[in-house]
């Protein structure tokens, strides 16, 4: 569980090979936890929250959770695609969301199996699925699988955050920025929590 707990001994660590991290930590401490459950519920949040503002996605969230009886893969299955395109959703997010509900529903996604598989087995099994790449999995793993080594580099405030964190003229490409925060391991989680956060202060 990456609680607070968990990531102040993270950033403790990190701070002692990073010195960048070590000055911005000192300015403005640390993130607070986002936690999730291994559920379809946080599967439809992350469809919910591509390639948006963590504030837009909660807004949209939150109207498609009024919309719905229950978040469950039924619920989405069973529901009218007008009311989730009313609810926010993009018609191209409405066939993501329906798709996880089959996979779900016919055991495609094996949401109670994810958590004795590795990291790399999670990303595969994941990202077979129309609509989720290496971000999708990777942001499960971190909230709702709480591994503690994980890095999302295809997120744009963390290669943002990651840029102005480093004093690099431009934004690093994702393939540089795993290069860069190489040295984290084993605390990658706790070092992208504090992406976003630093990202928010600037």
């Amino acid at each position: 569980m990456i609680d607070q707990k968990a990531i102040k001994k993270g950033l403790n660590a990190l701070s002692k090979v990073d010195q960048d991290i070590a000055k911005a930590y000192k300015k403005i401490g640390p993130p607070e936890p986002r936690i999730r459950e291994n559920s379809f519920a946080s599967f439809l949040s992350i469809i919910v929250g591509q390639q948006i503002s963590t504030k837009a996605a909660a807004a949209i969230m939150s109207r498609v959770s009024s919309t719905l009886p229950s978040l469950t893969a039924s619920s989405v299955l069973d529901i009218d695609e007008q009311q989730l395109r009313d609810a926010g959703l993009s018609w191209r997010k409405i066939e993501y969301a329906k798709g996880l509900a089959r996979a779900v529903t016919t055991g495609e996604l094996a949401l109670d199996k994810l958590d004795s598989m590795s990291d790399q087995e999670v990303i595969e099994s994941i990202t077979r699925l129309r609509g989720f790449g290496p971000w999708s999995a990777e942001i499960h793993l971190m909230f709702s699988l709480h591994r503690p080594d994980v890095f999302p580099a295809d997120d744009l405030a963390l290669l943002n955050a990651l840029a102005h964190l480093k004093g690099l003229k431009e934004r690093p490409t994702p393939k540089k920025a795993r290069e860069i925060v190489d040295h984290w391991s084993p605390n990658k989680s706790v070092g992208s929590l504090f992406l976003w956060h630093y990202y928010h202060q600037l």
